[in-house]
């Protein structure tokens, strides 16, 4: 007798709690972490990628000008 795939939809939980975000951390201590993540390509961090981040205005900046940069050859 031949067996059959069921794939079911997930269910969510209506008592999922949604964790505000509580902690500050400095972004000194974030970036060696978040950088060996991410070159080992662990699966974790990309459960995190949609999350949002609140940062300063003049970070906001300095992150657009560089995005922006083009080193010269």
């Amino acid at each position: 007798m031949a067996a059959y795939l069921r794939i079911y939809p997930q269910r969510r939980d209506d008592h999922e709690s949604v964790q505000e975000p509580c902690i500050r951390v400095r972004l000194g201590d974030l970036f060696p972490l978040l950088v060996q993540a991410h070159r080992g390509n662990y699966l974790w961090l990309n459960d995190f990628e949609n999350d949002e981040v609140i940062i300063t205005p003049d970070l906001y900046e300095v992150l657009n000008a560089f995005r922006a940069y083009r080193p010269s050859a």
